[in-house]
């Protein structure tokens, strides 16, 4: 773009809005309305789109059946899912073994569940992050870095709750 330095802030904001794909797969029976805006819906767009579509059991079938393809593309698509997961069962065989108090469950399974939470999460956003730009751009890596970062406190996280679990219930066990 003329008269943008590349990789400043007005360069970022200067890019012309992606134009939304809406597939009928994922809107539904009765759904697959394509945007015709260059711009990402309003509100009143949205809330119109959803108000169209009723509250169907089947329905909810269908989001179940998105999410769970969704865990299952994390999976595939993610070394560190793989880390989460054997760290997942670990604590659980664990925290079994052990035979934990009720709260301690509660603490664990809150600890498991955020880090599962921020992979997610960094996952969606990395995926985003390569449609809205397929380019190398400095400040995709930075967000990107930060979402990661998200992660890696979750996890630390997650390691000294299960520090405060099973060391006291390990030091039980053996003295």
């Amino acid at each position: 773009m003329r008269g943008l330095r590349a990789g400043t802030r007005d360069s970022v904001l200067a890019r012309k809005p992606l134009t939304p794909t809406l597939s009928p797969e994922y809107w539904g029976e009765g759904g697959g309305r394509e945007l015709e805006s260059q711009t990402m819906p309003t509100t009143a767009t949205t809330t119109a789109i959803t108000a169209s579509r009723p509250f169907t059991f089947t329905g909810r079938l269908r989001s179940f059946r998105y999410a769970f393809r969704g865990v299952r593309l994390m999976l595939a698509s993610q070394h560190n899912a793989w880390v989460h997961a054997a760290a997942t069962v670990l604590v659980v065989v664990t925290g079994f073994a052990l035979n934990v108090s009720r709260i301690d469950w509660c603490m664990l399974v809150a600890a498991i569940a955020g880090v599962w939470v921020a992979e997610g999460m960094n996952t969606a956003f990395e995926f985003l992050c390569d449609v809205a730009s397929p380019v190398f751009h400095p400040m995709v890596e930075k967000a990107k870095d930060v979402a990661a970062g998200a992660v890696l406190v979750s996890a630390i996280g997650a390691v000294a709750i299960g520090a405060l679990v099973f060391v006291p219930a390990l030091l039980a066990r053996v003295g």
